[in-house]
């Protein structure tokens, strides 16, 4: 307070207000925090080079906590493999959030199983079964680590309707 008394009178009035709130903490409320992602693809949006959009949110007690919506590294051919390819990054970030998470100690419910909603049911029946099916060779074996990570069960992958 000295300090700003003597060399910065403009925040005197700002200053002021938050030492007489310093008590009043941050609270989330009395409901455990609950981390769920959501995921959704467009099929191929960028004409010019067949590329598709990927589209993910996360939210901790319905507030976004990460979002992102990127232009797909890979060319897919399937609207599967489009929101294949985003369900296996948003379980990566979820991953990622969980030790984060985990790490600041601010969510105590970390070992609960963290729910991931994609609005294509091809995409989450190949997510949950271990073996590959016929109709996915086309898929390469690097966007199969989702079901390493689903079957370990950090990630319960849902369906959910697009509208």
């Amino acid at each position: 307070m000295y300090a700003m008394l003597c060399t910065r009178l403009d925040i005197c009035y700002s200053v002021g207000m938050v030492s007489r709130t310093k008590d009043d903490i941050l609270v989330y409320g009395t409901k455990d925090l609950i981390l769920t992602g959501y995921t959704n693809s467009y099929f191929q949006t960028d004409k010019d080079v067949r590329k598709s959009t990927s589209r993910s949110v996360f939210t901790l007690n319905e507030g976004a906590v990460v979002w992102r919506s990127i232009k797909q590294t890979c060319i897919a051919d399937s609207t599967i493999k489009v929101e294949y390819v985003v369900a296996l990054k948003a379980t990566k970030e979820v991953t990622w959030l969980r030790k984060f998470l985990t790490d600041l100690e601010v969510v105590p419910n970390m070992h609960l199983l963290i729910t991931l909603y994609c609005d294509n049911s091809g995409a989450v029946a190949n997510s949950r079964e271990l073996r590959s099916h016929k109709w996915g060779k086309h898929i390469k074996l690097e966007y199969h680590l989702i079901k390493k990570i689903v079957h370990r069960g950090d990630v319960v992958v849902t369906q959910i309707s697009s509208e």
